[in-house]
């Protein structure tokens, strides 16, 4: 495996400590009782430096790439997944980077990297999932703005975000053999703790994921400045897959470091835990699960960062982002749930937090693209396409 220089161990071992005392005390108590994640966090991951974690130093970001990306977000991750999905929120237009204007990179970049301006990703609709062209949400020019009206699902943090990045269909005539055209991108502003104007929602109901919440939302005539199109009109949809493989990635890290947590608790429960005289940990049936997934768990990390660093040389790498996407979400559910195992009926209670870690590892097999669309995607690259 990779050997970490002093640097990026620095970065994690930082990490882990934030994680430790700050997120992990936050997670055992909110998440119990389906708590927002409070703001004074938010703003001590952005003293941190973790919003602008991949934005160019030149725009008051680390420019640094996606291997300390995903060490800053597995460490979060052991703590409480929503947290080391937050700093997304930051380093989220990093995939648009080339595609903004030098105008809106200054705007916009400085302020995201130091918090100040974190936001929500609106692509997925009811009809539109996996298959990400079939976009029915609609944007027409009118004069010096855009007006947008269509339904769009899943997107979380959108009240708490200080913009919403929407995806929306701006030509009406879709050709069936190119439905990827004609979608184009906009940076809708709005003030935190609302919704933008034109734009009602409700929140969606979920099993994990806790400490912030995820709405669907109903586009009625909201307006948008013409300068805030991001990218070239109609060609949103690769401004929406360009940073697929950090993404992926990041995915990747968050897994792991779920599975982490999940054998950390297993092995503490292990010692303490005591039946037929003895700690469960003496036992072989407890012994080898926890050695097979400590093995996962390693073999995971490894591949995340071979991935990371394809990625920072600047070599595509999406049939590899989607391996580590794949094998590492698969890997979290399995390890969790071996944990939760461990814990015997305890860890059916959310009065452990390895319950925790389950029900959020479950949702790493469905964002950021399925398990199923990683196999198609991998499985293309070796057998070609259809």
């Amino acid at each position: 495996m990779t050997e970490l220089s002093d640097e990026r161990r620095m970065i994690q071992e930082s990490a882990r400590e934030f994680t430790r005392t700050q997120v992990r005390p936050l997670a055992d108590k909110l998440d119990p009782v389906k708590g927002e994640m409070p703001r004074e966090l938010i703003d001590q991951m952005a003293e941190l430096g973790y919003f602008g974690i991949l934005i160019p130093e030149e725009y008051g970001g680390l420019g640094l790439g996606a291997f300390e990306y995903c060490l800053v977000a597995e460490e979060l991750a052991r703590g409480w997944m929503s947290v080391a999905s937050m700093i997304a929120r930051g380093n989220a237009l990093i995939g648009s980077l080339k595609a903004m204007t030098p105008e809106q990179k200054k705007v916009y970049l400085p302020r995201m990297a130091r918090g100040e301006f974190l936001g929500a990703f609106s692509l997925s609709e009811p009809d539109a999932g996996s298959d990400v062209a079939n976009i029915s949400c609609r944007a027409k020019r009118v004069g010096d703005e855009w007006e947008i009206t269509g339904n769009k699902y899943w997107c979380t943090f959108a009240d708490g975000a200080d913009f919403i990045m929407v995806f929306a269909r701006t030509d009406p005539s879709v050709d069936p053999k190119a439905r990827h055209r004609g979608i184009s991108a906009f940076m809708v502003e709005k003030p935190r703790g609302q919704l933008p104007e034109g734009v009602s929602g409700t929140i969606i109901p979920k099993i994990g994921y806790f400490g912030w919440t995820t709405w669907e939302l109903a586009f009625d005539k909201c307006r948008v400045p013409a300068a805030n199109l991001i990218g070239e009109e109609g060609r949103g949809f690769y401004l929406a897959t360009a940073g697929l493989e950090t993404a992926r990635a990041h995915t990747a890290a968050r897994s792991i470091g779920l599975a982490q947590a999940g054998l950390d608790d297993a092995v503490a429960h292990a010692k303490e835990r005591r039946q037929f005289g003895n700690p469960i940990a003496a036992f072989q049936a407890i012994r080898f699960k926890i050695a097979s997934m400590a093995t996962e768990i390693e073999a995971a990390r490894a591949l995340m960062y071979s991935v990371c660093e394809k990625i920072d040389q600047g070599v595509r790498c999406d049939k590899e982002a989607s391996m580590v996407k794949l094998f590492a979400s698969e890997m979290s559910e399995r390890v969790t749930s071996e944990a939760l195992q461990i814990h015997g009926g305890g860890g059916y209670t959310t009065l452990n937090q390895v319950e925790r870690h389950w029900r959020d590892a479950r949702l790493t097999k469905i964002f950021e693209g399925t398990s199923e669309i990683q196999m198609r995607i991998i499985s293309d690259h070796i057998l070609g396409r259809d």
